[in-house]
């Protein structure tokens, strides 16, 4: 049976109302079920994972990377659960409270944003680490992913869903658009009566698609056009560890590094050096002029459009830089505003370049492949936002709040 968009909607306000006073213990048991059902589950999840990778056989080896499941995956996704419900909750924490001038006894509290609207691409995690971050933090969740992974995202919803009602809640907690078209997202993302607010999740395309298109209230996430800068005071060991790290551990997510600058006082030693790990691992180098020059034919020249450009590959673009104040200029005005990193021994290096760049996770001395909620403490993530507003770097459960005001009095009226 199809349901509308509207009556999801619907549901999801009903069942958000409820979720929003259901105390946290009662949720904790329900993460706990959902995760313990996940690893229960785990063939028949694996069955339908197979199903659509035969779809995406296709597809390039980064995407079909990110819609891979496996077991060691599953274990995570439920671990990530797990540490969700072992956090603290958000809802009904007072950030201030005081008493004005009156006498009114005034509160900011914490209270659930609503109803979520998740539009994502090819990672099945998503389905599970939007709904565990959801719920814990008291929001019903709209899902909608990509066709590519429509029967994995079916499966684990389903699975969540059956662990929500099994605990005496509204499934509708947790939905999933089983319809992929285009014109059904559209209609997602103006959804206002009944969506709160709206996070995709995936491709610089997607994101700015729902961006240019949504009526309801979008926070963006996701894409990393990510830098790592060497300073000319880097130590070359922990350097070249870091470049390897970040560019080779998982190139197909928004945290790895898609850009490489290099101060000219280091080039000629360092460059040769890093390329040749890059190259161990079948890393695709491009340069600038000056990096061209060092690599010969190692590295092909890079056009303009390189420097902007999210690969999710095995493909690393380099640049010479004069200067520390080069370096800045240049992640701020070619960076998503993402992770970006420096390499240096020289502190007033190292602080600059944390106060001047302008992007949300800001690294000294590591990889940005830190950039997750689960290395953060957060359980697990909704996204990565690199936007200012409402929130900013890995979301977790407080950036899924909202506040009110509650205000105690005993007769008082304003003259």
């Amino acid at each position: 049976m199809v349901i509308s968009l509207e009556e999801m909607g619907k549901k999801a306000r009903q069942s958000a109302f409820e979720l929003a006073q259901t105390p946290t213990s009662l949720k904790n048991a329900v993460l706990n079920k959902m995760a313990d059902a996940l690893i229960e589950k785990e063939e028949e999840i694996l069955t339908q994972n197979r199903l659509d990778l035969e779809k995406a056989s296709e597809m390039p080896q980064n995407f079909t990377d990110r819609l891979t499941l496996d077991h060691d995956r599953i274990l995570g996704m439920a671990e990530g659960l797990r540490q969700v419900a072992s956090l603290p909750d958000p809802i009904g924490n007072e950030d201030a409270a005081w008493v004005n001038h009156a006498g009114l006894q005034i509160a900011k509290r914490r209270i659930p944003l609503g109803v979520v609207g998740m539009i994502y691409e090819a990672r099945p995690n998503v389905t599970v680490d939007a709904a565990g971050l959801c719920f814990k933090s008291g929001n019903a969740v709209i899902l909608r992913g990509g066709k590519e992974a429509l029967r994995t995202n079916v499966k684990l919803c389903e699975i969540l869903r059956s662990v929500v009602a099994s605990s005496g809640l509204d499934e509708n907690a947790v939905q999933i658009i089983q319809e992929t078209s285009h014109e059904i997202a559209n209609q997602f993302m103006q959804l206002t009566d009944y969506l709160d607010v709206l996070i995709p999740r995936g491709s610089a395309r997607l994101i700015k698609a729902v961006v240019n298109n949504a009526k309801v209230p979008v926070i963006e996430t996701g894409a990393g056009n990510c830098h790592l800068y060497v300073d000319k005071d880097a130590e070359f060991d922990m350097a070249e560890k870091i470049v390897v790290n970040a560019k080779c551990q998982r190139p197909s997510v928004c945290n790895a590094a898609e850009k490489l600058l290099i101060h000219e006082d280091v080039a000629e030693k360092f460059l040769p050096r890093v390329a040749q790990a890059l190259e161990e691992r079948h890393v695709e180098l491009r340069g600038d002029e000056r990096t061209c020059e060092i690599l010969g034919s190692r590295c092909r020249p890079a056009t303009v459009e390189d420097w902007d450009t999210e690969y999710n590959d095995y493909i690393l673009t380099i640049g010479i830089v004069d200067s520390l104040d080069e370096a800045i200029l240049h992640i701020n005005q070619h960076s998503t505003h993402h992770s970006e990193s420096i390499i240096t021994e020289n502190y007033r290096a190292s602080q600059r370049f944390l106060n001047e760049i302008d992007s949300a996770c800001v690294y000294v001395n590591a990889s940005t492949r830190f950039t997750d909620g689960f290395e953060f403490g957060f359980g697990a993530e909704i996204g990565i936002a690199t936007q200012k507003l409402h929130a900013r770097g890995p979301m977790g459960l407080n950036e899924l709040t909202t506040i009110k005001y509650v205000i105690r009095g005993d007769g008082q009226v304003r003259e």
